[in-house]
């Protein structure tokens, strides 16, 4: 059993233990963004008023600016060997990375949340038995491969960039047999802000991977080249998004108010009905699953990771992951619930209002491993609040703060709009301004501090002494 069920969680993943290759993130990132709420987060693009064009050139861009950003965290993952998380503390201290954790706890609760609505639907009408019920059967089946852990995570998710890739080419079939794609494609009038939104709504799509990306990757080998972890993963998260987006860009722009009005029923009836609506609605199931497993695995890490730096824990059974994953299913759960009437209108604003929280904590993570620490940290003091790192790091909590204030101005949501959106033509640039003002500003205060950098990599209290070497 324990060749099947996971033994590690946020401890150091040995060396003697790694596998695979670079690859295995292009299959599991490639399923988990063929799925339906992908395919809706384009759709968005063209419900708020875009041309189909446009809009989807727009979700392009985001899609390959925002996948670049979490793709940087990914190649972390065979060096380091960590959860991504984790390595927050080197930046924000052992119990500091408590701030960001927090936030990036109440993402995994929402897109478990939103996902499960979706994929209720789906089991609901596969099963027969209501939405209500299929949102709870989802939800165990979620937790269930969550609890297995990493090697069932990557299974799922090879075999869901297959199924999920045929059923799109499908739809694709479908929705060109059906809708008068040229004409959609033809109308080029070009609006900034409208191309902003599509931007940024794909860009937060790929930006809220990155705090937990490098959970999937950190089983690979050391000698795992970081430019393939990284080009993989971008290629498999882009690929998989803009295609998703894109289809629901179009369908969007053709069907209006039928897809906005049921998203999953349109799906199903461009397919067909009968076995292949039947088939469709598992492919659906099937997208979400692999995207709400990843949601949960990494809510447990992140949740774990918090809680251990106020209690100096290190590791943890497969018993108390399997405690904490059933927590955030029954958070999950219960959140979806509560809001699966109105799921599209808040959706929207629940991805852009999440973007400001996730931006400046990746510009500060990836300045500090790739330009302040350029690679090296002491993984042992990851766990230490007296080690090299501390408790709290207070000049990256502070820029963090920041990054977070700056961006309030520029900032476009339904429940607020900041002064400086109108003067902008209603565009909102908080995301832009979320990466750059935090890089610039961690760097000019940490590079010249860097006495908390290792001359090497210190993957142990034995590495730590006097003539050891790192692994290669």
């Amino acid at each position: 059993m324990a060749g099947v069920v996971e033994q590690h969680s946020i401890d150091v993943v040995p060396d003697s233990e790694r596998h695979g290759t670079a690859f295995s993130q292009f299959t599991l990132w490639l399923g988990a963004n063929l799925q339906i709420t992908a395919v809706v987060t384009g759709a968005l693009a063209v419900v708020f008023g875009g041309g189909a064009f446009w809009s989807i050139v727009g979700l392009l861009v985001g899609n390959l600016l925002g996948g670049a950003v979490m793709a940087l965290h990914s190649a972390q993952g065979p060096r380091l060997g960590l959860p991504q998380m984790i390595s927050s503390r080197a930046q924000f201290g052992v119990r500091g990375a408590v701030v960001p954790l927090a936030l990036v706890i109440v993402m995994y609760v929402g897109f478990f949340a939103s996902g499960s609505v979706l994929a209720g639907q789906a089991v609901g009408e596969l099963t027969h038995l209501g939405d209500t019920t299929g949102i709870v059967v989802f939800a165990l089946a979620t937790a269930v491969t969550a609890a297995v852990g990493y090697r069932l995570i990557h299974a799922l998710g090879r075999i869901a960039s297959v199924v999920c890739a045929l059923a799109f080419v499908y739809l694709g079939i479908r929705l060109v047999e059906r809708a008068d794609v040229s004409a959609l494609l033809a109308d080029r009038a070009f609006d900034l802000p409208l191309f902003l939104l599509a931007v940024s709504l794909s860009a937060s799509w790929q930006l809220a991977f990155g705090p937990y990306v490098a959970d999937y990757s950190r089983y690979l080998p050391r000698t795992t080249s970081g430019r393939a972890t990284f080009w993989w993963t971008l290629a498999g998260s882009a690929l998989g998004s803009q295609w998703s987006m894109a289809f629901g860009a179009l369908a969007a722009a053709s069907a209006g108010g039928a897809f906005v009005d049921n998203q999953v029923g349109y799906v199903i009836g461009l397919g067909g009905a009968g076995l292949m609506a039947s088939f469709l609605y598992f492919v659906i199931a099937l997208g979400k699953l692999t995207i709400n497993v990843l949601n949960t695995y990494g809510g447990f890490m992140s949740l774990v990771t918090g809680i251990s730096g106020f209690r100096g824990q290190r590791t943890l059974s497969p018993r108390g992951r399997a405690v904490y994953i059933a927590g955030i299913m029954l958070a999950g759960t219960a959140v979806a619930l509560l809001g699966k009437d109105s799921f599209l209108s808040s959706f929207k604003d629940f991805l852009l209002f999440l973007l400001t929280a996730f931006t400046p904590w990746s510009a500060i993570n990836l300045v500090d491993y790739y330009l302040i620490a350029k690679e090296r940290y002491d993984l042992p003091a990851l766990s230490d609040p007296h080690g090299r790192y501390g408790a709290w790091r207070w000049k990256a909590l502070t820029v963090y703060g920041i990054g977070l204030l700056v961006q309030l101005p520029f900032l476009v949501t339904g429940f607020y709009t900041g002064p400086l959106v109108a003067p902008l033509g209603g565009t909102d640039v908080s995301w832009i301004v979320g990466l750059v003002v935090p890089a610039a500003l961690y760097w000019l205060l940490a590079r010249r501090d860097t006495a908390h950098v290792p001359d090497r990599t210190i993957l142990s209290v034995a590495d730590a002494s006097p003539g050891r070497t790192e692994t290669p």
